[in-house]
């Protein structure tokens, strides 16, 4: 398992933040996904056989996200 932390632009409430988490998680490869609104990133464990990080960065943006690794 690997883990990468991804600044999140674009997030205004509670309810991006939840929807976004909901997003990552859903992604097969991902264990674990936290998206703090507050913090405007996302800390992601996955799994690098099964998803890349192109993968991840571009389901943060169909969710209307901005995804920037730190």
């Amino acid at each position: 398992m690997k883990k990468i932390v991804l600044g999140i632009e674009g997030m205004h409430c509670e309810g991006c933040s939840s929807r976004l988490t909901r997003v990552l998680n859903a992604l097969e490869g991902v264990k674990e996904a936290k998206v703090s609104l507050e913090e405007k990133k996302a800390d992601i464990e996955y799994n690098e056989d099964e998803v890349t990080i192109e993968e991840i960065k571009q389901a943060v943006e169909d969710a209307g996200f901005q995804a920037v690794e730190d």
